[in-house]
Formats: C-alpha cells, sequence, structure tokens
C-alpha cells in the first residue's frame, strides 16, 4: 500500500509542478474571443460602446434586459428604434420586432447570425463568404466614402449569400482581390424598416480605440431616425448559473479546482485497474449506409465530374416530382413550369431558373461549374 501512495505522491507532484511552470510562463496574451459583452474590457467586448452609446444617440437611448417579446407585450405602439447586437432572440421575441417595425419601427440587427423567423420572411441566406484576414468596411453612401474601416483581426466574413430585389444596399467589404461582397442592406417592411448589418467587430472596444474608426460607427447609425432607441442587451451577471462560477471565474481557485479533479481521476483510475475485471467490448453492428453514400461522394467530388452530378440531381428530382406530384417530366417547358409552380407554391422565377440548370445538366455538351451544382442544388430543395 505504501507503494501505490508513493506513486500517487509522484504524480501529485508532477502535476503541481507543471501547473506552476504554465502559470509563471504565461504572457499576457490578449483575449481575443467574440464575447460582444457590454462590461468586458477585452478586445472584443463593448465596454466602449457601451460607454458611449448615450451620447451617440443624443440622449435618447434606453437599455433593457428584458426579452423584446416581454418589453413590447401589452405596450401600445409609439414610433422608435429597436436595437439588438450580436444577441440571439428567440422566434416569438422576433414576430414582435416585426409587428414593431411594421407599424413604423426602425429595427438594427448586428449579428454574425439571424433568426430563422428573418431569415425565412425576407429570403436571406446569411453564410461565410470570405476567410481573408484583412477586410475593408466601406458604406455604399458617398458622402461616407472616406469612412472605411480596416478589420486586421478575425473578421467574421459573414454575409448575404442571395440579396433579393427590394433590399438596398447600404455596405459592403473588399478584400485584398477587391471582391466585394454585402453585409450591410436596408429591407423596407409595412411603415418600417430593417437594417441588417453582418459583421459587429467594427463595435468592439479593439477598433473603437483605434483613431478615426468611429467615424464607420457613426456612419452606419446615422440611418436610424433621430428618436428614441430601445437596446436590448444581454444579462451578464446572471449569464452563468452554475455553483462554481465564482470558483471558475477565480484563476487560482480554478486551477485548484482541476487539480483536485486530476487527483480524484488519477485514484480512479488506478483503484479501477486493480480491481475492475476487463469487461469484453462487443461493438454493435455498424450501418454503413451512410459510409458509402459519403464514400460516392467524396469520389465524385475528387473527381469535380460537377457535370455528372448536376445531371443525377436533376433526375432525383424529376423522379420526385413525378412520384410525389404526379408531373409529367417529360417536357421541362412552359407547362411543365406552371403545373411545378401551381403545386409547390413557389415563385416561378426559381423554378423556370431550376428549370434552366437542369436543361444544362442533361446536356452533355453544355459547360456547367462548382458554382452551377451548388445554385441547382440550393434551388431543387427550396423547391420540393
Amino acid at each position: 500500500m505504501n507503494k501505490h501512495f508513493k506513486i500517487y505522491g509522484i504524480l501529485l507532484v508532477v502535476v503541481v509542478v507543471i501547473l506552476i511552470l504554465l502559470e509563471l510562463g504565461k504572457s499576457g496574451a490578449t483575449d481575443f474571443r467574440k464575447n460582444f459583452d457590454l462590461k468586458e474590457k477585452t478586445a472584443f467586448g463593448l465596454y466602449v460602446f457601451s460607454g458611449e452609446a448615450n451620447s451617440l444617440f443624443k440622449n435618447k437611448l434606453s437599455k433593457t434586459e428584458v426579452s423584446p417579446y416581454a418589453y413590447f407585450s401589452g405596450k401600445t405602439f409609439k414610433p422608435q428604434n429597436i436595437l439588438v447586437i450580436a444577441k440571439e432572440i428567440d422566434q416569438e421575441s422576433a414576430k414582435k420586432i416585426l409587428e414593431q417595425v411594421e407599424q413604423g419601427a426602425d429595427f438594427m440587427l448586428i449579428s454574425e447570425n439571424f433568426p430563422s423567423v428573418i431569415s425565412e420572411e425576407f429570403g436571406i441566406a446569411d453564410d461565410r463568404f470570405n476567410f481573408d484576414p484583412r477586410q475593408i468596411l466601406y458604406l455604399e453612401n458617398e458622402n461616407f466614402a472616406s469612412d472605411s474601416l480596416l478589420l486586421d483581426k478575425l473578421p467574421g466574413g459573414i454575409g448575404f449569400y442571395d440579396v433579393n430585389e427590394d433590399f438596398e444596399i447600404l455596405g459592403s467589404t473588399y478584400d485584398r482581390q477587391d471582391e466585394e461582397n454585402y453585409n450591410f442592406v436596408k429591407i423596407n417592411y409595412g411603415k418600417g424598416h430593417i437594417y441588417l448589418h453582418s459583421e459587429p467587430l467594427f463595435l468592439t472596444n479593439y477598433y473603437l480605440l483605434r483613431k478615426g474608426s468611429e467615424k464607420y460607427l457613426q456612419d452606419v447609425f446615422s440611418y436610424l431616425p433621430d428618436r428614441e432607441t430601445v437596446w436590448f442587451v444581454s444579462n451578464s451577471e446572471i449569464s452563468s448559473s452554475s455553483p462554481l462560477r465564482f470558483i471558475l471565474s477565480n484563476p487560482a481557485l480554478r486551477y485548484a479546482w482541476w487539480l483536485f479533479l486530476g487527483g480524484l481521476l488519477l485514484f480512479v483510475i488506478f483503484n479501477v485497474k486493480r480491481k475492475q475485471r476487463i469487461v469484453p467490448i462487443i461493438e454493435p453492428l455498424r450501418n454503413k449506409s451512410v459510409e458509402f453514400v459519403r464514400s460516392i461522394g467524396n469520389l465524385y467530388l475528387q473527381e469535380g465530374d460537377f457535370h455528372d452530378m448536376m445531371s443525377k440531381k436533376a433526375q432525383y428530382f424529376l423522379n420526385k416530382v413525378r412520384m410525389d406530384l404526379l408531373i409529367d417530366t417529360t417536357a421541362l417547358d412552359e407547362n411543365f413550369a406552371q403545373k411545378l409552380h401551381l403545386k409547390t407554391g413557389k415563385p416561378i422565377e426559381k423554378i423556370k431558373e431550376a428549370i434552366e440548370l437542369m436543361e444544362r445538366a442533361q446536356n452533355p455538351y453544355s459547360s456547367v461549374m462548382k458554382e452551377d451544382l451548388i445554385r441547382m442544388n440550393r434551388l431543387l430543395d427550396e423547391i420540393i
């Protein structure tokens, strides 16, 4: 027994020494986690913006930690601006906000992710379009042409994959190849307007503390009317309900806690190894259907035969139309398009575009690209 205790003691000393060396060797590295917290002074917190926001909105800004659903329920409508920054919005709250906009409110959402209610309502497809580590934010208004902002640290690269004709493009981003991608749009909705910006980094401490960077921020918010603005913020003080939140928030206590768990784990491992019989592992029968499909997909992807992939996707779609919708697919003409439009309720423009891509897929002499395959696959999935 004494021999085992010596082993435990040696392991414990080794772990303690390693932790001490790691602590002594820590360099005061900047925290670049995207927390977008109003009280955080880290690089990507909103501490600076939160302190200056009231003057930016001419002392007409109010912050609230309740949900939009609870805030607007039971209240009579009054024209105002609604602001949400990098915060998750539940479906019911998003619907409440849209109701306010429809009556005349203006809603600005600055986030890398948009609620499905808004995405589906306006046909927005947001995706990462740019992986360049240096991007420049521009506004389309000529008056703001000189107020661009360089993002040289972890830009999100999120933008709008499809832009509806009813959208007004307000801002874009450029990379080092001068490729333009939209990231700030305006949507007319009822009597009000919706402003969507997909790059919240321009509000963070890291960029606002740069000289001249505040001009871009001021330009973005200048689109909102000069009136009362309500900002829905998250309650960071109650964000964690864990009983260990005090221990985990203190570095010294956190290291002690992990050391305790590590020692406990070593103790359990050594004791189980001595007392527990080896239990044979009987693996269940594996369903290799998914592996087969994945292997076939990888094979097509490696070969780069986008034409064949488009052809097979078109055949599968037309077979589904024949079996599920009972529509004759012999001729992909105007009559076919109208029938498919009536039975699916999808826009006739998307159906005609899908028919054009399917005809190219079935023509062995046509030239197709990867983008055509992606576009056709997206259209066919939307139709059925």
